[in-house]
């Protein structure tokens, strides 16, 4: 099943370097901008690594010649520069010989998945929820509920795996694997509000409106009366970790992703 790793240190592969010993990962890691640049979100990436090193995965990550998918591009409305990003990385994928992504950014899980096959990139692109779930419904990550017993918690739903790719059991799935005490908003799945940042949104200035996104979906959860929400996304949880700061929420309410409760449920 798992294999043993070193707690203090955590080696992570890359591809550049398999490939230059003639090894051929089964999967590329793809770390995405946030996971890269983002001091929060490193600790998403490091818990997702830890993980795959946890269950022996033959897996690499691109480092320094990964760049970004281009989806703020093409989203933002820039589609030359969303090309020349996607084209760039298809050359760079095909050199490497990726038949097999792993993603932890739904922005990067659909563009690759929906979107690259328009322009000859035609990979098999897996979400880190999919991926996980697996796993535990083939037994082979198996939880105590001691850690999360007496907290309870909520997940909010990002609009590119739901209602984009129809990604709504598996995140479920995990949650219930390390906890009994799952709540969910009544706003949930297909019908689940957007937290704000999505579509380009996080990098404009906020439109007229009486309320911000952000605000209303943090209400959504704190209505729960949750002490900790689940987010699988990097913008969705930077907006819902604003608003709770907004709401001065952030000290009684945490916001983690759903890798590092993995990480704390097997104490890795």
């Amino acid at each position: 099943m798992a294999g043993q790793m070193d707690r203090e240190k955590l080696n992570v592969p890359v591809m550049a370097e398999l490939f230059g010993r003639g090894e051929r990962p089964e999967y590329l890691f793809w770390v995405g901008c946030a996971g890269a640049f983002d001091d929060r979100y490193k600790k998403v990436v490091r818990a997702f690594a830890k993980l795959l090193s946890f269950l022996n995965v033959s897996y690499a990550v691109l480092g320094t010649e990964e760049s970004c998918s281009g989806d703020p591009a093409r989203r933002a409305g820039n589609e030359m520069l969303y090309q020349i990003q996607a084209l760039q990385n298809i050359r760079l994928f095909r050199r490497y010989e990726i038949k097999k992504i792993l993603t932890i950014c739904p922005h990067c899980f659909n563009i690759f998945k929906n979107e690259y096959p328009d322009l000859g990139g035609n990979y098999e692109v897996i979400n880190y929820l999919q991926f996980l779930a697996h796993f535990i419904e083939e037994g082979k990550l198996v939880f105590k509920h001691e850690k999360f017993k007496d907290t309870k918690i909520t997940y909010h739903d990002p609009c590119y795996l739901g209602r984009a790719n129809d990604i709504y059991d598996e995140p479920r799935t995990i949650l219930k694997a390390i906890s009994f005490n799952c709540v969910e908003m009544h706003r949930n799945k297909s019908f689940a509000l957007c937290c704000g940042g999505g579509g380009g949104q996080m990098f404009k200035e906020a439109e007229k409106g009486n309320k911000e996104v952000f605000i209303e979906r943090i209400e959504d959860a704190l209505n729960t009366q949750a002490k900790m929400i689940a987010t699988s996304c990097p913008f969705c949880m930077t907006m819902l970790t604003d608003g709770l700061k907004y709401k001065n929420m952030d000290e009684e309410v945490k916001n983690y992703d759903i890798a590092e409760l993995l990480v704390m449920a097997l104490e890795l």
